[in-house]
This record gives structure tokens, sequence and C-alpha cells, in this order.
């Protein structure tokens, strides 16, 4: 149960994060530096608006649901079987919130002229 207690704070240490520090890799040619730098916070303020927090809360939901119902039928111990999926769910959900905010500043960017390779 110590592992579970800590995956799930780690879950919530991820979920607390922001995209703030993600930078895209851009093609720099003829790109004021300035300019870009003023529109990266911008795109990064859009997508801080994005909570990978409620994708993670609603991914271990539904995936700790689920493991307790097979850990009913294979005769495990349902909390365990359902604090173990509740992390694996919040982590997949987490991911899916983060590609979600990283897409929105990659989308941002170009809308702006950009041409973002990664």
């Amino acid at each position: 149960m110590k592992l579970t207690k800590c995956c799930v704070a780690l879950v919530c240490t991820l979920a607390l994060s922001s995209c703030a520090t993600y930078r895209p890799t851009i093609d720099t040619k003829g790109v004021e530096s300035a300019k870009y730098e003023q529109d990266l916070r911008e795109c990064q303020a859009y997508a801080s608006t994005m909570s990978p927090a409620s994708e993670a809360a609603g991914g271990a939901a539904v995936v700790a649901g689920i493991a307790a119902a097979l850990g009913a039928i294979i005769g495990a111990d349902v909390g365990t079987s359902a604090a173990a999926g509740a992390v694996l769910g919040g982590v997949s959900g987490l991911g899916r919130g983060a590609g979600a905010q990283v897409a929105t500043i990659n989308n941002c960017l170009r809308g702006r002229g950009y041409s973002v390779l990664r």
C-alpha cells in the first residue's frame, strides 16, 4: 500500500506541474527572438487554461472501477485493485492532458507563423 500512496503522490505532483516549461523546437531562420519569446509565453498561457489534472482524475476513476471489478472477479483484494487501477488510470489521463497542452502550444505558434519542428 505504501507504493500505491507513493504513486498517487507522484501523479498529483505531475498534475500540478504546468506546461510553462515546454519549449518546442522551431525553425529559427528569420525569427526575431524577443517576438518569439513573447508569442511562446502567450501560447503557454492559453495552454495553461487546460487541466491535465481533470483528465487524470477521470482516467483514475474509470480504471479504478474496472480494476476493482476485475479484482472481485478473480478474488483479489478489491481495495488494492482499485488503488492500483486509480494510479494507472491517473497516469494515463495525465499523459493525455499534457499531450493536449503541448498540441495547443504547437498549434498556437503555428498559427502565428512559426515552423514548429517538434
